[in-house]
């Protein structure tokens, strides 16, 4: 089966004397990609996870031949990698990998395509589809009402009909005056 490297996480400072380190999370399934025994790729190198825990919030991660703070420094940084076949897919409904909403056409609610998603951002309300639209990034909310359809297998992001969330809403004040102005 055919795999591709998709970024989990970054390592953060080390925690303790034993070699653990914080991990910024970047995955939706952070007990299924460092669960104890998980292969991931720090950098160019393999790595084999020993074992990890939730602490005030933050995942610490203990990596295999980690085992004292100044070898957990040196990892400091690193984007952590982990394989995943290449049709794998999140295992609720709605759900998508921000590898599989990359690349997608952005359709508006008409069905004319208008751009394409470039990124996800992730946000601490809301993830966001960085869009471009012609050469401009619009920010979209990902969330049911403002993109209402997903079709993964015609490439396709349907966005709602929504004034100023794919492009600039025309001023409607007369010239010079800003729109909304009273007299």
């Amino acid at each position: 089966m055919a795999t591709e490297l998709v970024c989990v996480g970054t390592l953060g400072k080390p925690h303790g004397l034993r070699g653990d380190l914080t991990v910024f999370v970047r995955t939706d399934e952070p007990e299924r990609r460092f669960a104890p025994g998980a292969e991931v790729v720090l950098g160019d190198r393999p790595a084999r996870v020993r074992g990890s825990r939730w602490h005030s919030g933050v995942l610490l991660v203990a990596l295999e031949g980690v085992s004292d703070r100044t070898a957990a420094e040196s990892l400091r940084g690193l984007d952590v990698w982990a394989r995943v076949e290449v049709d794998e897919s999140p295992a609720g409904e709605g759900e998508f990998y921000d590898r599989q909403l990359v690349g997608l056409t952005v359709q508006d609610a008409s069905g004319a395509a208008v751009g394409r998603v470039v990124r996800v951002l992730h946000g601490p309300a809301q993830d966001l589809l960085v869009v471009d639209v012609a050469g401009d990034e619009r920010l979209v909310p990902f969330v049911e009402a403002l993109v209402p359809s997903v079709d993964l297998d015609a490439g396709v992001v349907r966005v709602a009909d929504v004034g100023g969330l794919l492009f600039e809403v025309e001023d409607a004040g007369e010239a010079g005056e800003p729109a909304g102005a009273a007299e």
